[in-house]
């Protein structure tokens, strides 16, 4: 092994919707992570390794920080909790045209978990694709370093890629020498059930519009890998009123039927090979609010 090899975790944690897992889609050069234009798309964490031949950068994606108003949102920033010190490097992503916008680089929630953080803390100052005016951009800079011991600010667009290289290699300098923790072959912790459900339920987080998404969990309920013929995937999506069923299906069928058509030629792209999908729409009444449910669905409930 190289002794000059370096090897840790990465947390990237920020306010919903300021692009962390298109960050993280990015620096990885494959989408690992789900993205919508809505917030609070990401509720677990997700584990995203970047291999080189130096280093394997570990970074673990996190649910946007918010004040919880109900028990999923509270198991939501439970996975932050829980990964804010389990870490090497803490990576904060901030968007750069809102914080341009209001004046305001750290609101509350962010700086309560700054708080929290006792890690070396990089900051990707993102989306400057949409500051109008970049010369914006060296004042907001300074306020960030004014206001909090930052290791260093990069300037960044998660969605072309500017500025991620140096971003990167500043992060793996950072990191301890260590031999790599995963196979240098692997690109994530989760298995491929997990990313077929994540990439239904961002489809459904694509098609449907205010309430319903955050009203949805979706349930890998059957799996087959074939030798021959198409493998069989048969998922189950989660909602909490029979209203919000009759939604999602649509009139006579259409709405389910444009979900399983878009999600079934990502997932076909994700698993390099062709798949059967087969949708269900279940009502699991006040799922969010319970804890049973909640683990059964596999969330932490303190």
């Amino acid at each position: 092994m190289n002794e000059e090899f370096r090897s840790g975790y990465v947390g990237l944690f920020g306010l919903p919707n300021v692009g962390k897992s298109t960050l993280l889609n990015q620096i990885l050069g494959t989408k690992i992570s789900i993205v919508t234009k809505k917030p609070q798309t990401t509720r677990r964490r997700v584990l995203g390794i970047l291999n080189g031949p130096d280093h394997q950068v570990i970074f673990v994606d996190t649910p946007g920080l918010l004040d919880p108003r109900y028990l999923l949102q509270k198991a939501m920033m439970s996975e932050v909790q829980s990964v804010l010190n389990d870490v090497d490097l803490s990576l904060v992503v901030i968007d750069a045209e809102r914080a341009a916008s209001t004046g305001s680089p750290l609101p509350a929630p962010l700086r309560k978990a700054l708080e929290q953080i006792s890690t070396p803390v990089v900051v990707a100052l993102n989306k400057i694709d949409l500051v109008r005016d970049k010369g914006e951009l060296l004042p907001l800079i300074d306020t960030l370093q004014k206001d909090w011991s930052f290791e260093e600010i990069f300037p960044v667009s998660a969605l072309t890629g500017d500025g991620t290289q140096e971003l990167v290699r500043a992060i793996i300098d950072k990191l301890p020498y260590h031999p790599p923790f995963y196979p240098t072959d692997q690109l994530s912790d989760q298995n491929e059930r997990f990313f077929v459900a994540e990439i239904i339920r961002e489809k459904v987080f694509s098609y449907f519009h205010q309430e319903i998404p955050y009203s949805t969990e979706v349930v890998i309920v059957d799996y087959q890998e074939r030798e021959q013929g198409k493998d069989f995937i048969s998922a189950e999506i989660l909602v909490e009123r029979d209203s919000q069923r009759r939604i999602i299906i649509g009139e006579k069928g259409k709405a389910i039927r444009q979900i399983g058509q878009h999600a079934r030629q990502e997932i076909e792209l994700f698993l390099h090979r062709p798949v059967f999908l087969e949708l269900h729409v279940k009502v699991r009444e006040g799922w969010r609010n319970n804890p049973t449910s909640l683990r059964a669905l596999g969330y932490r409930i303190h």
